[in-house]
Parts: C-alpha cells; sequence; structure tokens
C-alpha cells in the first residue's frame, strides 16, 4: 500500500509517471535545464571581465572574484553545473531523488543570483545604483525560474511552491538593501515595492508557463489512456503492432497492451483480428498468455490487454546460454503440447509457433512456467508491401517465421491443421537441443527448400552431444515431411514426451535454481525487461498464387 501512496503525489507533481520510460524523460528534463542555465551564466563571465577591463586595463581573470558579485555568481553557476553532472548517470535515479535534486539546485542556484544582486547593490564602477544591482539579480532570478518552468515538467502547485521559496530570499534582500538601508525615503519604498512586484510576477509567470505545459502533458497523457488503460511504457514493437506497458484504473495486476494502428493493418483486417481475439480469449490453458480486455480507441486503433510476462522467450534463452538441458527442453514441450491441445480443440492453429513466442516465466511462485504467445493472431493481416501477411478466406498466403515453417504450410497453407504446429514445435526442440536452427540457408527460399526436401540430422549428430534417444527420436517425428508421419495430436505428443526418461530429468529444484541465478543477474544488471520486447525475429508473407507464375513477392516484417 505504500508504494502505491507515493506514486500518487509523484505523479502528480511531475506530471510523468513513476515508470523507467518517466524518470529517464524527468532527468533529461532537468539536465537540459541545469546545462543550459550553467553554460547562459558562465557566458556572462567573460562578458564581466571584459566591461570591467575597459576601466582597469590590467585587470585579469585573477582579480575577477575580487568584483561585487562575482563569487555568488560563480555559486550559481557552479549550482546548475552540479544538478547537470547529477542527471549523468546512466541508470535513472529514483523519481524522489530526482524532485529533490530539482527544489534544492533550483533554489541554490536563485540563490546565488539573488546574492550576486545584493552584493552589485553595494555599488561599484559598473553598476553604482542600488537599485540596478538588485534588478539585475531579480533579472537573473526570474529567467531561471521561467526557463526551469517551461523545461522540466511539473504541476503548477509544486512550481509555485518551489519558485515562492526561491523568490523569498529576493524580496527580503529588496526590503533590506533598497528599503532599510536606505532610510525609506519615498523613492525607497517605490524601489521596493517596484523590484518585489518584479520578483513576485516571475512566481506567477513560472506558475502559468507550468499550467500551459502540464495541461499539455496531461491531454498527451489522456490520449495514452485506452477505456481504462493508461500506458507507461513502450517495451516492444513490430510489425503487428507496438506494445506498451500498463496498469488498469482499477485493477492491480501487470499488463501489457499491444497497440494496431489502422495504417498498419486496414479495417478490413482489423475486423478479423477482433473476431481472432475473441476466439483467443476462450483460451484458459495456464500456459497460454491470458488477454483481458480489447477495443477501439476514437481513432480507430485497435487494442488488446493480456498479462504481462516478466521473464525470457527461448530464442532469447538459447542466444544468452546456449544449447539446454534434454530435461528441460522435455518440460518445456510438454507445457507448450498442453496449451496446443486446448486450442486445436477450439478451432486455433497457432501459425507462428517459434522460440520467441514461447515465453518462461514466474507464475504463481512455480519457475519456468512456458507460456505461448500471439495465437492465431498473425492470420489477421493480408499481404501488403513490408507488412507481416496472413491469408485471407480463400487466398493462397504463406506467413510466418521460415526457419519454423511446416512443408504443407509452404505448399498448401490453406489447409495446414494442427500437425503443422506439432512440426514448427519439433523445430523449436530442435533448436533448444543443438542451440541451431533446424535449416539454415542464405534465402526464404532456399530455407523452404529445406523443409520440403531436406531430411534433418539428428540433434545428437547436428550438436555433437549425447541426447537421450527417445526424446530425439519424438523430435525428429514432429519432423516428418508428412502430417501423417507426426504424432496425430499435441496431446499425442505429450504423452509420447512423458514417456521418456529425459521427462524426470528436470526438477523443481533445477528449475528453481536456475531462476534464482537468474533474476540475481537480471538484478544486477537491471535491464531485464518484459520478454515481449526481447528478441527480433522475421516473420515473412509469400504470394503463392504469384509463384506459380514465377514471381514470389515476399514481404518481411520484423516482429518482437
Amino acid at each position: 500500500m505504500s508504494a502505491s501512496r507515493s506514486h500518487v503525489p509523484i505523479a502528480a507533481a511531475t506530471s510523468v509517471p513513476d515508470t523507467t520510460e518517466g524518470r529517464e524523460f524527468f532527468q533529461d528534463r532537468l539536465g537540459i535545464y541545469a546545462l543550459w542555465i550553467a553554460a547562459l551564466s558562465f557566458l556572462f563571465i567573460p562578458l564581466r571581465v571584459s566591461l570591467e577591463a575597459s576601466f582597469n586595463p590590467v585587470f585579469g581573470w585573477r582579480t575577477l572574484l575580487s568584483l561585487p558579485g562575482a563569487s555568488a555568481h560563480m555559486f550559481a553557476t557552479g549550482s546548475a553545473f552540479v544538478l547537470w553532472l547529477a542527471t549523468r548517470s546512466d541508470r535513472p535515479r529514483s523519481m524522489r531523488a530526482l524532485l529533490w535534486l530539482d527544489a534544492v539546485a533550483t533554489i541554490a542556484i536563485a540563490l546565488g543570483f539573488e546574492l550576486m544582486g545584493v552584493e552589485l547593490a553595494r555599488g561599484g564602477r559598473l553598476i553604482p545604483d542600488p537599485m540596478v544591482g538588485m534588478l539585475t539579480g531579480t533579472l537573473a532570478v526570474a529567467f531561471t525560474m521561467m526557463f526551469r518552468a517551461v523545461v522540466v515538467p511539473a504541476a503548477p502547485r509544486r512550481t509555485a511552491m518551489i519558485t515562492g521559496l526561491a523568490v523569498l530570499p529576493l524580496v527580503v534582500a529588496d526590503i533590506v538593501t533598497l528599503g532599510v538601508a536606505q532610510g525609506w525615503t519615498p523613492m525607497d519604498v517605490a524601489n521596493v515595492s517596484f523590484a518585489s512586484t518584479w520578483a513576485l510576477m516571475a512566481v506567477a509567470i513560472a506558475a502559468v508557463a507550468s499550467h500551459v505545459v502540464f495541461g499539455l502533458r496531461r491531454e498527451v497523457q489522456r490520449a495514452r489512456r485506452l477505456g481504462q488503460y493508461t500506458l507507461e511504457e513502450k517495451i516492444g514493437e513490430g510489425a503487428m503492432g507496438i506494445v506498451y506497458r500498463a496498469h488498469h484504473a482499477l485493477l492491480r495486476r501487470p499488463t501489457a497492451i499491444k497497440l494496431l494502428p489502422p495504417e498498419r493493418a486496414g479495417q478490413k483486417n482489423v475486423q478479423r483480428f477482433e473476431r481472432e481475439v475473441q476466439l483467443t480469449a476462450r483460451l484458459t490453458h495456464p500456459n497460454t498468455v491470458a488477454i483481458y480486455d480489447y477495443g477501439h480507441t476514437p481513432d480507430g486503433t485497435f487494442y488488446y490487454a493480456m498479462e504481462l510476462l516478466e521473464g525470457i522467450n527461448l530464442e532469447d534463452l538459447v542466444r544468452r546460454y546456449g544449447a539446454q538441458p534434454a530435461g528441460r527442453v522435455n518440460y518445456i514441450l510438454r507445457q507448450v503440447c498442453r496449451a496446443l491441445a486446448e486450442a486445436h480443440g477450439l478451432g486455433v492453429i497457432h501459425r507462428d509457433i517459434k522460440p520467441a513466442n514461447i515465453i518462461l516465466s514466474v507464475r504463481g511462485g512455480e519457475p519456468d512456467v512456458a507460456k505461448v504467445v500471439d495465437f492465431g493472431l498473425v492470420k489477421a493481416f493480408e499481404t501488403n508491401d513490408d507488412a507481416m501477411t496472413m491469408s485471407m478466406e480463400g487466398d493462397a498466403v504463406l506467413a510466418g517465421t521460415p526457419l519454423y515453417f511446416s512443408p504443407e504450410g509452404i505448399v498448401s497453407p490453406q489447409d495446414v491443421d494442427g500437425r503443422s504446429d506439432l512440426y514448427a514445435l519439433g523445430s523449436v526442440a530442435y533448436y533448444l537441443l543443438t542451440g541451431k536452427p533446424l535449416f539454415e540457408g542464405r534465402t526464404v527460399m532456399e530455407v523452404c527448400a529445406h523443409h520440403l526436401h531436406t531430411r534433418p540430422v539428428p540433434p545428437s549428430i547436428r550438436a555433437g552431444i549425447a541426447v537421450e534417444a527417445c526424446l530425439e527420436q519424438t523430435v525428429l517425428r514432429c519432423l516428418a515431411k508428412s502430417p501423417d508421419d507426426r504424432p496425430p495430436s499435441a496431446i499425442a505428443l505429450h504423452d509420447a514426451l512423458a514417456g521418456c526418461g529425459s521427462a524426470a530429468a528436470w526438477t523443481p529444484a533445477d528449475a528453481a535454481g536456475w531462476w534464482s541465478r537468474f533474476q540475481a543477474a537480471a538484478s544486477s544488471r537491471d535491464q531485464e525487461g518484459p520478454a515481449v520486447a526481447d528478441t527480433v525475429s522475421e516473420t515473412v508473407a509469400v504470394d503463392l498464387r504469384a509463384r506459380k507464375k514465377g514471381t514470389v513477392p515476399i514481404s518481411r516484417a520484423t516482429d518482437r
């Protein structure tokens, strides 16, 4: 509860969410503000030197600090420079630390300029009039406060509070320097009123500027709301859309939102996609990603909300840690089989089973839970230049990831059934066992030719390691060219895998140990994000009708 309570005032104070993206943005803005104030303030130093040199030909930089207001001027410049240095860290600081840096540094900068004005008011060759000296300090403070209000995102109340605290010593200095020290003549009263009014106007103008900027940012935030969901930070982007971390207005569960802009899909395809989501939402197996909600924005953007999976997908797993033990591979495959069994029973064919679409995470305290994502969703697109495509009814369009195409998916994609998913799952198993894709080639068509004609090299030979015979033979059976030679169903494949000795080789203790090490490494690097954003893989679409005519237009899309 304490975390949620602290989030509200921080968001209200800054107009940016307390997320990694929000903290990075706020820290960057603080850095811009500090750097410009430090640079502009520093530029006045050589100007002061040149002006003083006009009165004293032997004047130099060494005597600069002896001038009225010079040390205070350097203090203000240094405070801005220190704030800039504090924002240069690679990792964003906590929002609370950034708020304190903003307030303390801004007040310190203002105090330096105010002391400069007081010292200038005491007289000198350049500024003999105390009123001019105090207005010089007032101008520097006012410029700083208004620049901060425009650059640093903050609520008007916070801006007014910080600016008021920064300007209060200036008003006191005006009273003491222009009133008390001068004897309170009628002219002194006028001078105090005049200088103090300008100081207070700086507070009002800064608050108004902050109100305008804050209001614009609030409008942007409202534009990032989809129904009851508020988008927080982007965690992935691909041809199928953009994925954001989001939160529900009332529920506290982590959520991922995928947006499908109309220009990427077209109205007809969005309608088909909506039907796919409705069907996918019926899938309730624990090894299938849960879809919570879907809808349209006023501008026609389609979105759906799903559970946010923190973990690692299988492509990254192999890329980072190499080939996996047979026991773990068996354990993962059986989970995917159970998810596929439910989907196939409802008439849903995935058509894009690949390592990037299988995510491992810790769910309900259980480690190494496999989640299959993007069930059937790739079927929502049709051929388009530079876009992911999938067939409409009656079309002959092949789509998916070439490394995991099934032979029948290449020859007659409109006729594929659940056994096509089993072929792709066999290719995933091959990748997990060997650390290498089933087939490789220089072009998409070369890879497709391998799927059609090349007999797979057994994983034990390809990787040069011992692989349990039962597991290896089951995987090779999934990779049979003819669907009739593969396991007849996902549940049949599951049972075959369960009968292998490797089914008992990966224990809960093994899984818990691996995840403990993985999470410790992720915490130390502080860079492990949701698995949906980790991997880039290529999905292609080939118009088979054009292939018969001798031309093969291929549409490629990067999908995360």
